[in-house]
């Protein structure tokens, strides 16, 4: 399959939703609706009628007042909860040097967990979401439908970085509602210093859970591609410092590399699965994984 949602482009497209259901229906495209629908199950909406729903789901009737083409859905419990966790913190606010107009991590994290959501929604599948930071938790509980897919959308739009990773007391009321027949999904670039990333994930593990790590990392960061003098600003402390990147470089991506081993050995502790992703790669490349993960579950 060719890769045709590289960053770059989609950075200068404002509308998320556009973005999110033409990444969703890329994959889409040809699989197996694994929707529920049916004659005798509990009523659930009306919503619009739309290119490929079958006509015998159409509200003959509803039309004859209204001139208008409505579905009648009607779906069996979700056997499974989708959780959208967002790490909001600002360190998610990098971009890479060598893209300056193009999306920083928090923005991917925003189209991936909008992508995510539009699948979810599509296979009937229940999905809340969660935003991290600790100016604002941002909590959506997890149902069925369109509209559910609609209001993940205006609470992404709605959701800035705030300074650091929130306290894990604050999260405790949400914690609960997540650790029920449920995937999660963590998506952060995991710097964190006193393990509170790390240890939030660790209790949303359980016997009925599944926890997914999704970690965003750029171009700049794998490949340190600096030269001369630079100055870094940590974004959370706003600390800086001035190094000579030759002098730096070495040092830097071994202390990458084991940072990245000790997170994946953690996490495979904990019994979460790791995906690792770039995102000044083409967005299908993460769903391309999430995906191989939907599928076992």
């Amino acid at each position: 399959m060719q890769n045709f949602l590289d960053p770059l482009v989609l950075a200068s497209i404002k509308d998320m939703p556009l973005v999110a259901k033409t990444v969703a229906q890329g994959f889409l495209h040809g699989r197996h609706n694994s929707v529920q629908r049916g004659t005798g199950i509990e009523f659930s909406q009306y919503r619009s009628y739309e290119p490929g729903d079958p006509l015998n789901a159409i509200d003959w009737k509803l039309f004859a007042r209204s001139d208008r083409y409505f579905v009648r859905e009607a779906e069996r419990e979700s056997n499974i909860n989708i959780w959208l966790i967002v790490d909001a913190s600002e360190s998610m606010l990098q971009k890479s040097a060598e893209s300056t107009k193009g999306w920083h991590k928090l923005d991917y994290a925003k189209h991936l967990v909008a992508s995510i959501g539009y699948i979810a929604q599509q296979q009937g599948d229940a999905f809340g979401l969660l935003g991290l930071s600790s100016d604002q938790l941002d909590f959506l509980p997890a149902l069925t439908g369109h509209q559910q897919w609609q209001k993940l959308l205006l609470t992404l739009e709605q959701m800035q970085a705030g300074a650091i990773f929130p306290e894990p007391h604050l999260m405790l009321t949400h914690l609960a509602k997540m650790q029920s027949n449920s995937i999660i999904f963590v998506v952060s670039d995991f710097y964190e210093k006193n393990h509170e990333i790390t240890g939030f994930m660790q209790h949303l593990v359980g016997k009925s859970t599944e926890v997914v790590a999704i970690q965003l990392d750029s171009n700049d960061e794998v490949n340190f591609p600096y030269k001369g003098l630079i100055r870094f600003e940590e974004q959370e402390s706003k600390q800086q410092i001035l190094v000579s990147a030759q002098d730096v470089k070495t040092d830097y991506l071994k202390a990458r590399e084991d940072f990245n081993l000790k997170l994946k050995q953690q996490l495979h502790s904990f019994n979460i699965q790791h995906i690792k992703t770039n995102i000044d790669h083409p967005l299908d490349d993460t769903l391309r994984q999430f995906l191989a993960v939907r599928q076992k579950s």
